[in-house]
């Protein structure tokens, strides 16, 4: 067969989608009172949507089971197909090799799909395993119509079923298990065992097991559902932590004392079934749907109880047009939201949350009554056949419209969790759930919900102004304001004015009533945290000036400080602590927020009432203050005459001189002027350690040296003067003040003896004219040597007798005859000196060396005596021109002009001599001679020239060798040439 897919059948497609398209209708979803437009483009596909497989060549089926994409069908009398649904192309059709008259009454098929067991009228059972193509019989089952197998999902494999139940028309429930691998030479057969470990009854007898499910919870916890035709029956037991392998005969062994917990219900319809919804492959199932002669009972699936499995039970009756004489239904699945019921010639999807009917699709009478519903819990597919025909039925969004319901029951959280991805039910749902909340006067829960709908703005405020509900009105804006997005300012900007319009009012109300204080200071809180939210700070900040004006309309000061804190308008916030005479909160500020332009601004009122603080601040901020920019707080304060503003002002610029080492001269000049007036103690000493040379100065000498002199400070001044290198200044000041002091500034020009002599004859002249005192006069003597006696005898009086300069004129004669004494010496050492340099120059003239036939040229390695060559001491001998070429690179610009110059002079004497093959006159003869003795006497003094700029010393060995050391091997600006060259 080409494939086993047919197209849809298009008389069914046109009912579904007439179907949908008026429940669609009906769910009244369109053009909402939320502003949203549901528009939708095309037509949504139904969830339940029916396919014809084709098996038109194939015989009447009779039975009919799919799991785990493997489908297996009894057709006709005693053949069997199977087909992988991954491969729909390659069908496998195999003989059962009975010959009797014995039909087949149940398919089995394990979840894995590997093992299927098939139920014969004859009350016997086969075995085919998926990988095998022999069908095997189970000796042990002969005897035993099976209608019912619960399969163990826990240890089946693919070749073992594990420890499986199997129920009987009989109502005997048996343990069994089967294994697909070969056994002995005496043991072939697959069943390894088949023991009865319960039975069920109704009514006192015997009564078939039409189902049978076993779960496993935690905890090793067994769960066994076993129903006949009226009864539901629950096995629940403990199995001990690695005895799985032995099977379920404990967990009945353990109700054997106590009767089973079941279920009862009256009507028989002679059958039931009971089905599963599992949502994912491999769990637990959720929920169940048992159909039996009352209706559905639908229920979830509880593991953790300890009495029962069952939860939330509840019995869906069947509808009217249900007949149990003609139209009673065949079978049920259940999906997560519907339970689908198979009648005769028609199928039925029930919703489970409300009971009613939401798809009918019936069948065409030409493929025959309808047989069998199953589904296939690997792929969520369910499957229906007939004899001649088999349909799959797709399952897709199930969940789409389950959110209405939801919400019509109330169920508001459930409603939103299956239309998150759907903006407009979400809407309906929120504006639903807002509607439900105001009606029941949960005004906050309303109002959250309003926030999150796109109902009319205007309507939902005014909804709760009506209401007086100010909180709940405040509580909408607010999460209104959350939602809106950064680009819808001028909304966000409307909100914002009118929450703070809310707030304030709300404050007002509460701050008079002393009762509500808590209320009071939460609701404090909450604004604050509405005026510092990060989110809106950017509206906030631009419409500040509202924000003021709303806060002070409201007498809310607080408040406003604390706004302007948030905006980071420290300048507003200081200026209030100031209105106030609160400074030290003003300071506070300022040192918390560390604003330069602040700290300027205010300084001069803080300063005038607590400078001690302020100045701490000034010196905690350190550099990033500019102390230029404060001087003129310091300067305004200080002239008032507060003692402790002086202070702390000396102590400031002590502080930026001394620890923050400013140089700025307009600091030092008023730390200069502070000293001189207020603490002139200092005065003296900081001139000392600010320096001793104009250059290190910072304060301006002429200012310092106006300053000292209008307070009288004359040692300050002599220091400024020796500082300004004014000497004379300095001497003649310090006169006036110690003789000393003047000897200290007479020493000062160490370079210029002359002045160092004028100084001290200043000295010496004042202190015989001035203080008459001969004995310092000769001390002066002895602490200058520059000035001898007969320097300041004129100085004396006539009357003064010589004893007093006896000994000064005796020590200036013997210093004389010492010095003529050092003289002689030194012009004998003279003497001795150029006798021995003449020597040596006429010994270096006699010198000579020995130059051999092979000797070479130390700069162009040719032989030596080839031309004329130059021989030094070291040991190098040279070419004329080829010392010429090396030594000229390293000389100086200047005597690389003065030997081409001689060179330039020596060719053009070299010249004159060619013309000597001319004879001269006769009477020219004695002139001519005379020429070439001139001529010759200069060639030689033109060649001692050359010798002396190139032959003064080696290459090689002598300075110019050492002044190239640092100089490149390549010349720089040859450096690409040469480069080139070498490539």
């Amino acid at each position: 067969m080409a494939s086993i897919l047919d197209e849809y059948e298009d008389s069914q497609n046109t009912r579904q989608s007439a179907q949908q398209r008026s429940r669609l209708a009906a769910a009244n979803i369109g053009i909402t009172h939320s502003g949203f437009v549901n528009v939708r483009l095309e037509e949504e596909k139904p969830i339940f949507t029916k396919q014809r497989i084709d098996f038109s060549h194939l015989e009447k089926i009779n039975h009919f089971a799919v799991c785990n994409n493997q489908l297996c069908m009894s057709l006709g009398k005693d053949t069997l197909l199977r087909i992988d649904l991954a491969k729909p192309d390659q069908p496998n059709q195999m003989e059962m090799g009975r010959k009797d008259d014995c039909k087949v009454h149940k398919l089995f098929l394990d979840p894995s799909g590997s093992h299927l067991l098939i139920s014969l009228s004859s009350s016997e059972c086969l075995y085919l395993n998926r990988n095998t193509q022999k069908v095997r019989s189970l000796s042990r089952w002969r005897g035993h119509l099976i209608e019912s197998v619960g399969w163990n999902k826990l240890l089946g494999t693919e070749t073992n079923t594990g420890p499986i139940l199997v129920g009987t028309s009989q109502g005997a429930i048996f343990e069994a298990e089967i294994s697909a691998t070969e056994g002995s030479l005496f043991n072939t057969n697959p069943d390894q065992y088949f023991r009865q470990v319960h039975s069920l009854e109704e009514d006192g007898r015997p009564a078939p097991v039409c189902c049978l499910e076993v779960e496993r919870g935690l905890e090793n916890k067994v769960f066994i559902i076993a129903t006949t035709r009226k009864r539901l029956f629950q096995f629940v037991g403990k199995v001990a932590e690695g005895s799985e392998q032995q099977g379920y005969s404990s967990i009945f062994s353990q109700n054997q004392d106590l009767l089973p917990s079941f279920q009862e219900f009256p009507v028989n319809m002679g059958y039931s079934e009971i089905t599963f919804y599992t949502s994912k492959l491999r769990s637990s199932p959720k929920a169940f749907a048992w159909m039996m002669g009352n209706g559905v009972l639908y229920g979830q699936m509880d593991y953790v109880r300890p009495d029962s499995l069952l939860s939330d039970v509840q019995v869906w009756e069947y509808t009217s047009d249900i007949d149990f004489e003609l139209n009673k239904p065949i079978s049920i699945v259940l999906t997560q939201f519907h339970f689908l019921l198979l009648l005769p010639d028609r199928v039925k999807a029930v919703c489970t949350l409300n009971g009613q009917v939401v798809h009918e699709d019936v069948f065409p009478d030409k493929f025959g009554p309808l047989k069998k519903m199953i589904k296939d819990p690997a792929g969520g597919l369910v499957w229906i056949y007939t004899e001649r025909a088999v349909f799959r039925y797709h399952i897709q969004r199930e969940a789409r419209d389950v959110w209405q319901m939801y919400m019509s029951m109330g169920k508001f959280d459930l409603a939103k969790e299956y239309c998150r991805d759907r903006p407009e039910c979400m809407d309906m749902v929120l504006a639903r759930e807002a509607e439900h909340c105001f009606q029941n006067k949960r005004y906050l829960e309303s109002a959250k919900c309003y926030a999150l709908t796109q109902n009319y703005f205007e309507e939902i405020a005014l909804k709760f102004i009506e209401a007086k509900q100010e909180d709940a009105l405040k509580e909408f804006l607010l999460k209104k304001l959350n939602n809106l997005k950064p680009g819808e300012r001028t909304q966000i900007t409307l909100l914002v004015t009118w929450l703070t319009e809310l707030y304030l009012n709300r404050l007002g109300q509460l701050e008079s009533d002393d009762s509500t204080a808590p209320v009071f200071l939460e609701t404090r809180g909450e604004f604050r945290v509405f005026l510092g939210s990060a989110k809106h700070k950017e509206c906030l900040f631009n419409n500040r000036t509202t924000i003021y004006d709303l806060l002070a309309s409201h007498g809310n000061v607080d408040d406003m400080v604390y706004f302007s804190v948030v905006m980071q308008d420290y300048e507003r916030v200081i200026s209030h602590h100031c209105q106030h005479d609160d400074y030290g909160a003003a300071l506070d500020v300022l040192s918390k927020h560390c604003d330069e332009k602040l700290f300027y601004k205010f300084s001069p009122v803080l300063m005038q009432h607590i400078p001690k603080k302020v100045v701490d601040a000034w010196i905690q901020m350190g550099k990033r203050l500019d102390p230029k920019k404060l001087i003129p707080a310091l300067m305004n304060y200080s002239q008032m005459g507060s003692t402790q503003q002086i202070k702390e002002t000396i102590r400031y610029m002590e502080f930026c001189v001394y620890q923050l080492t400013v140089t700025e001269e307009a600091i030092h000049n008023y730390l200069l002027s502070l000293y001189a007036k207020y603490k002139p103690e200092s005065l003296l000493w900081y001139l000392e350690q600010a320096g001793t040379h104009a250059s290190d100065i910072h304060y301006d000498l002429k200012y310092a040296l106006r300053l000292c002199a209008e307070h009288g400070y004359l040692e300050a001044c002599v220091l400024v003067y020796k500082i300004m290198e004014l000497y004379e200044e300095a001497v003649d000041l310090a006169l006036q003040v110690d003789v000393d002091l003047a000897k200290s500034c007479a020493d000062l020009p160490e370079d210029d003896e002359e002045l160092r002599k004028k100084l001290w004859l200043k000295i010496a002249r004042h202190v015989v004219q001035e203080e008459k005192d001969v004995k310092k006069a000769m001390n002066c003597l002895s602490s200058c040597n520059l000035l001898k006696i007969e320097d300041i005898l004129p100085f004396f009086p006539d009357f003064v007798t010589i004893d007093h300069f006896k000994e000064a004129i005796c020590g200036s004669l013997a210093e004389y005859n010492h010095h003529i004494e050092e003289l002689k010496q030194e012009m004998e050492e003279a003497t001795e000196s150029a006798k021995r340099i003449r020597e040596d120059i006429q010994e270096m003239r006699n010198k000579y060396g020995v130059v051999e036939s092979q000797e070479k040229c130390a700069a162009c390695d040719f032989p030596l005596l080839n031309r004329p060559f130059y021989l030094f001491l070291c040991g190098h001998m040279f070419h004329y021109d080829c010392l010429i070429q090396e030594v000229t690179p390293h000389l100086s610009t200047f005597k690389q002009n003065r030997l081409e110059d001689l060179q330039k002079k020596l060719a053009a004497t070299a010249q004159a001599s060619k013309s000597r093959h001319r004879p001269p006159p006769k009477e020219e003869s004695d002139t001519a001679s005379l020429g070439k003795a001139s001529a010759g006497t200069s060639r030689e003094t033109i060649k001692s020239d050359i010798d002396d700029v190139i032959a003064s010393e080696c290459v090689y060995c002598g300075e110019l060798m050492i002044k190239s050391i640092d100089k490149p091997f390549i010349d720089p600006q040859k450096f690409e040439e040469e480069k080139a060259s070498w490539l």
